[in-house]
Order: structure tokens, then sequence, then C-alpha cells
């Protein structure tokens, strides 16, 4: 873990007797892949160049099919530059961190807000990895809780909008950080950790609501 200005890692002191497990940000290109849809923008303009630059070079000929590709590659290009520079800043403003009783998340690029997910409030947590090593690790929320999918993105479990699901996305050792955080929830339900099921919860804290403070 990099170091990090300890006084913004979480929205107040920490209290007695909690202890800070794991800290650490979404992987740049990973999170310009994978929360930000870059594959799926790059594939998008991929097709559309090869549709003009068809239906060009039938109607009017071959240098107007380069003319109109080019343009079209030009947009591409300039749409995935865009969404590199908004990836590379959320990455760089976000911060995760695990606690022995929450996870925190402190996002947002021009206007920073924490949010606070205690472990009373989740029911599950999950993987999913990809190929670089870097993955997302969404937790289910428990007991009527529920922050705005909006509010979240791009930190959430994707197209979940009825029951959204923060998610710490595309952090580099992520199963590494799976495990901590069920070890964690296990420890916090005062439970041993099994593989099959997820840690159930303890009775709720009031010190620890699910809040998001700017």
């Amino acid at each position: 873990m990099k170091a990090i200005n300890l006084e913004k890692m979480l929205p107040a002191d920490i209290p007695p007797g909690e202890k800070i497990l794991w800290f650490g940000r979404p992987e740049p290109v990973s999170f310009w892949r994978r929360a930000y849809r870059a594959d799926w923008i790059a594939g998008y303009f991929g097709l559309l160049a090869a549709w003009n630059c068809t239906s060009a070079a039938i109607d009017s000929g071959p240098l107007a099919a380069t003319i109109v590709t080019l343009k079209t590659l030009g947009l591409g290009a300039a749409a995935l530059t865009l969404l590199a520079i908004l990836a590379w800043l959320g990455a760089r403003t976000t911060l995760y961190v695990i606690t022995s009783r929450r996870v925190v998340m402190k996002v947002g690029i021009a206007l920073q807000i924490f949010y606070n997910v205690p472990f009373t409030q989740i029911g599950s947590a999950a993987l999913r990895g990809y190929s670089d090593g870097t993955g997302d690790i969404p937790v289910a929320l428990i007991g009527g809780q529920r922050i705005a999918y909006l509010s979240l993105w791009p930190h959430a479990k994707p197209f979940r909008f009825a029951k959204p699901e923060p998610a710490l996305r595309c952090v580099e050792n992520a199963r590494e950080i799976a495990d901590i955080l069920a070890q964690a929830l296990s420890a916090a339900a005062g439970e041993p950790l099994n593989a099959a099921a997820p840690a159930k919860p303890a009775q709720t804290d009031p010190a620890y609501a699910a809040t998001a403070t700017a």
C-alpha cells in the first residue's frame, strides 16, 4: 500500500479499537476500460467506421470512404481520450479503505464525498477478477439500506439500478483484497471464516450507519 495522507483517509478520526486493514485506489487503465467502458466505445466506433467506409465507398468511391473513415476514427479517438482523462482523474481522487468495522469510499473529482458502509449493513461481498489481475469487489447491502446508483457511479456494481451495490472498482491484487474483506467480515460477525457462505452481519451499530459526507 502506498503512503497516503492519513487525514484524508476517513471522514473523521478513527474510533478506538478500529484498525485500517487496507487502502488503495483503482488502477487507471483498468478503470478506463471497465468502469468507463472504453473497450465498448472503441468497439462501437470501430464498427461505425467500417459501416461508414462501406457505405461511402459504394456511394461515392474510395476517396470519400477514406475521408469519412478518418473522421469517424478521429471522433472515436477524441471520445476515448476524454474518457481516459476522466478515468485518470477519477482513479487519482478515489480512495477505498477497509477497516475492521467498515468499508469507506472517498469519491468525487470536483467534490469529495465519503461513503461509510459498515459491516453491520453488508450482507455479502463478491469478487469479479480480470485477466490483468485487477478486479471489482461489490458489497450487497441489507436492512433496507440503499445508496443511489447515480451517486455511486462508477463505484457501483454495473447495471444494479434497483438495489445498487457499492463496489471497489478495478483494484490491483483484487483476490488478496477480497480475502482481507472476507476475513474482516467474519471477524466482525464473531464467526470462523467459511468460504462457502458469507459472514452474517452483527447487530447494527448506530455509530456506523451508512452515510455520505462531503
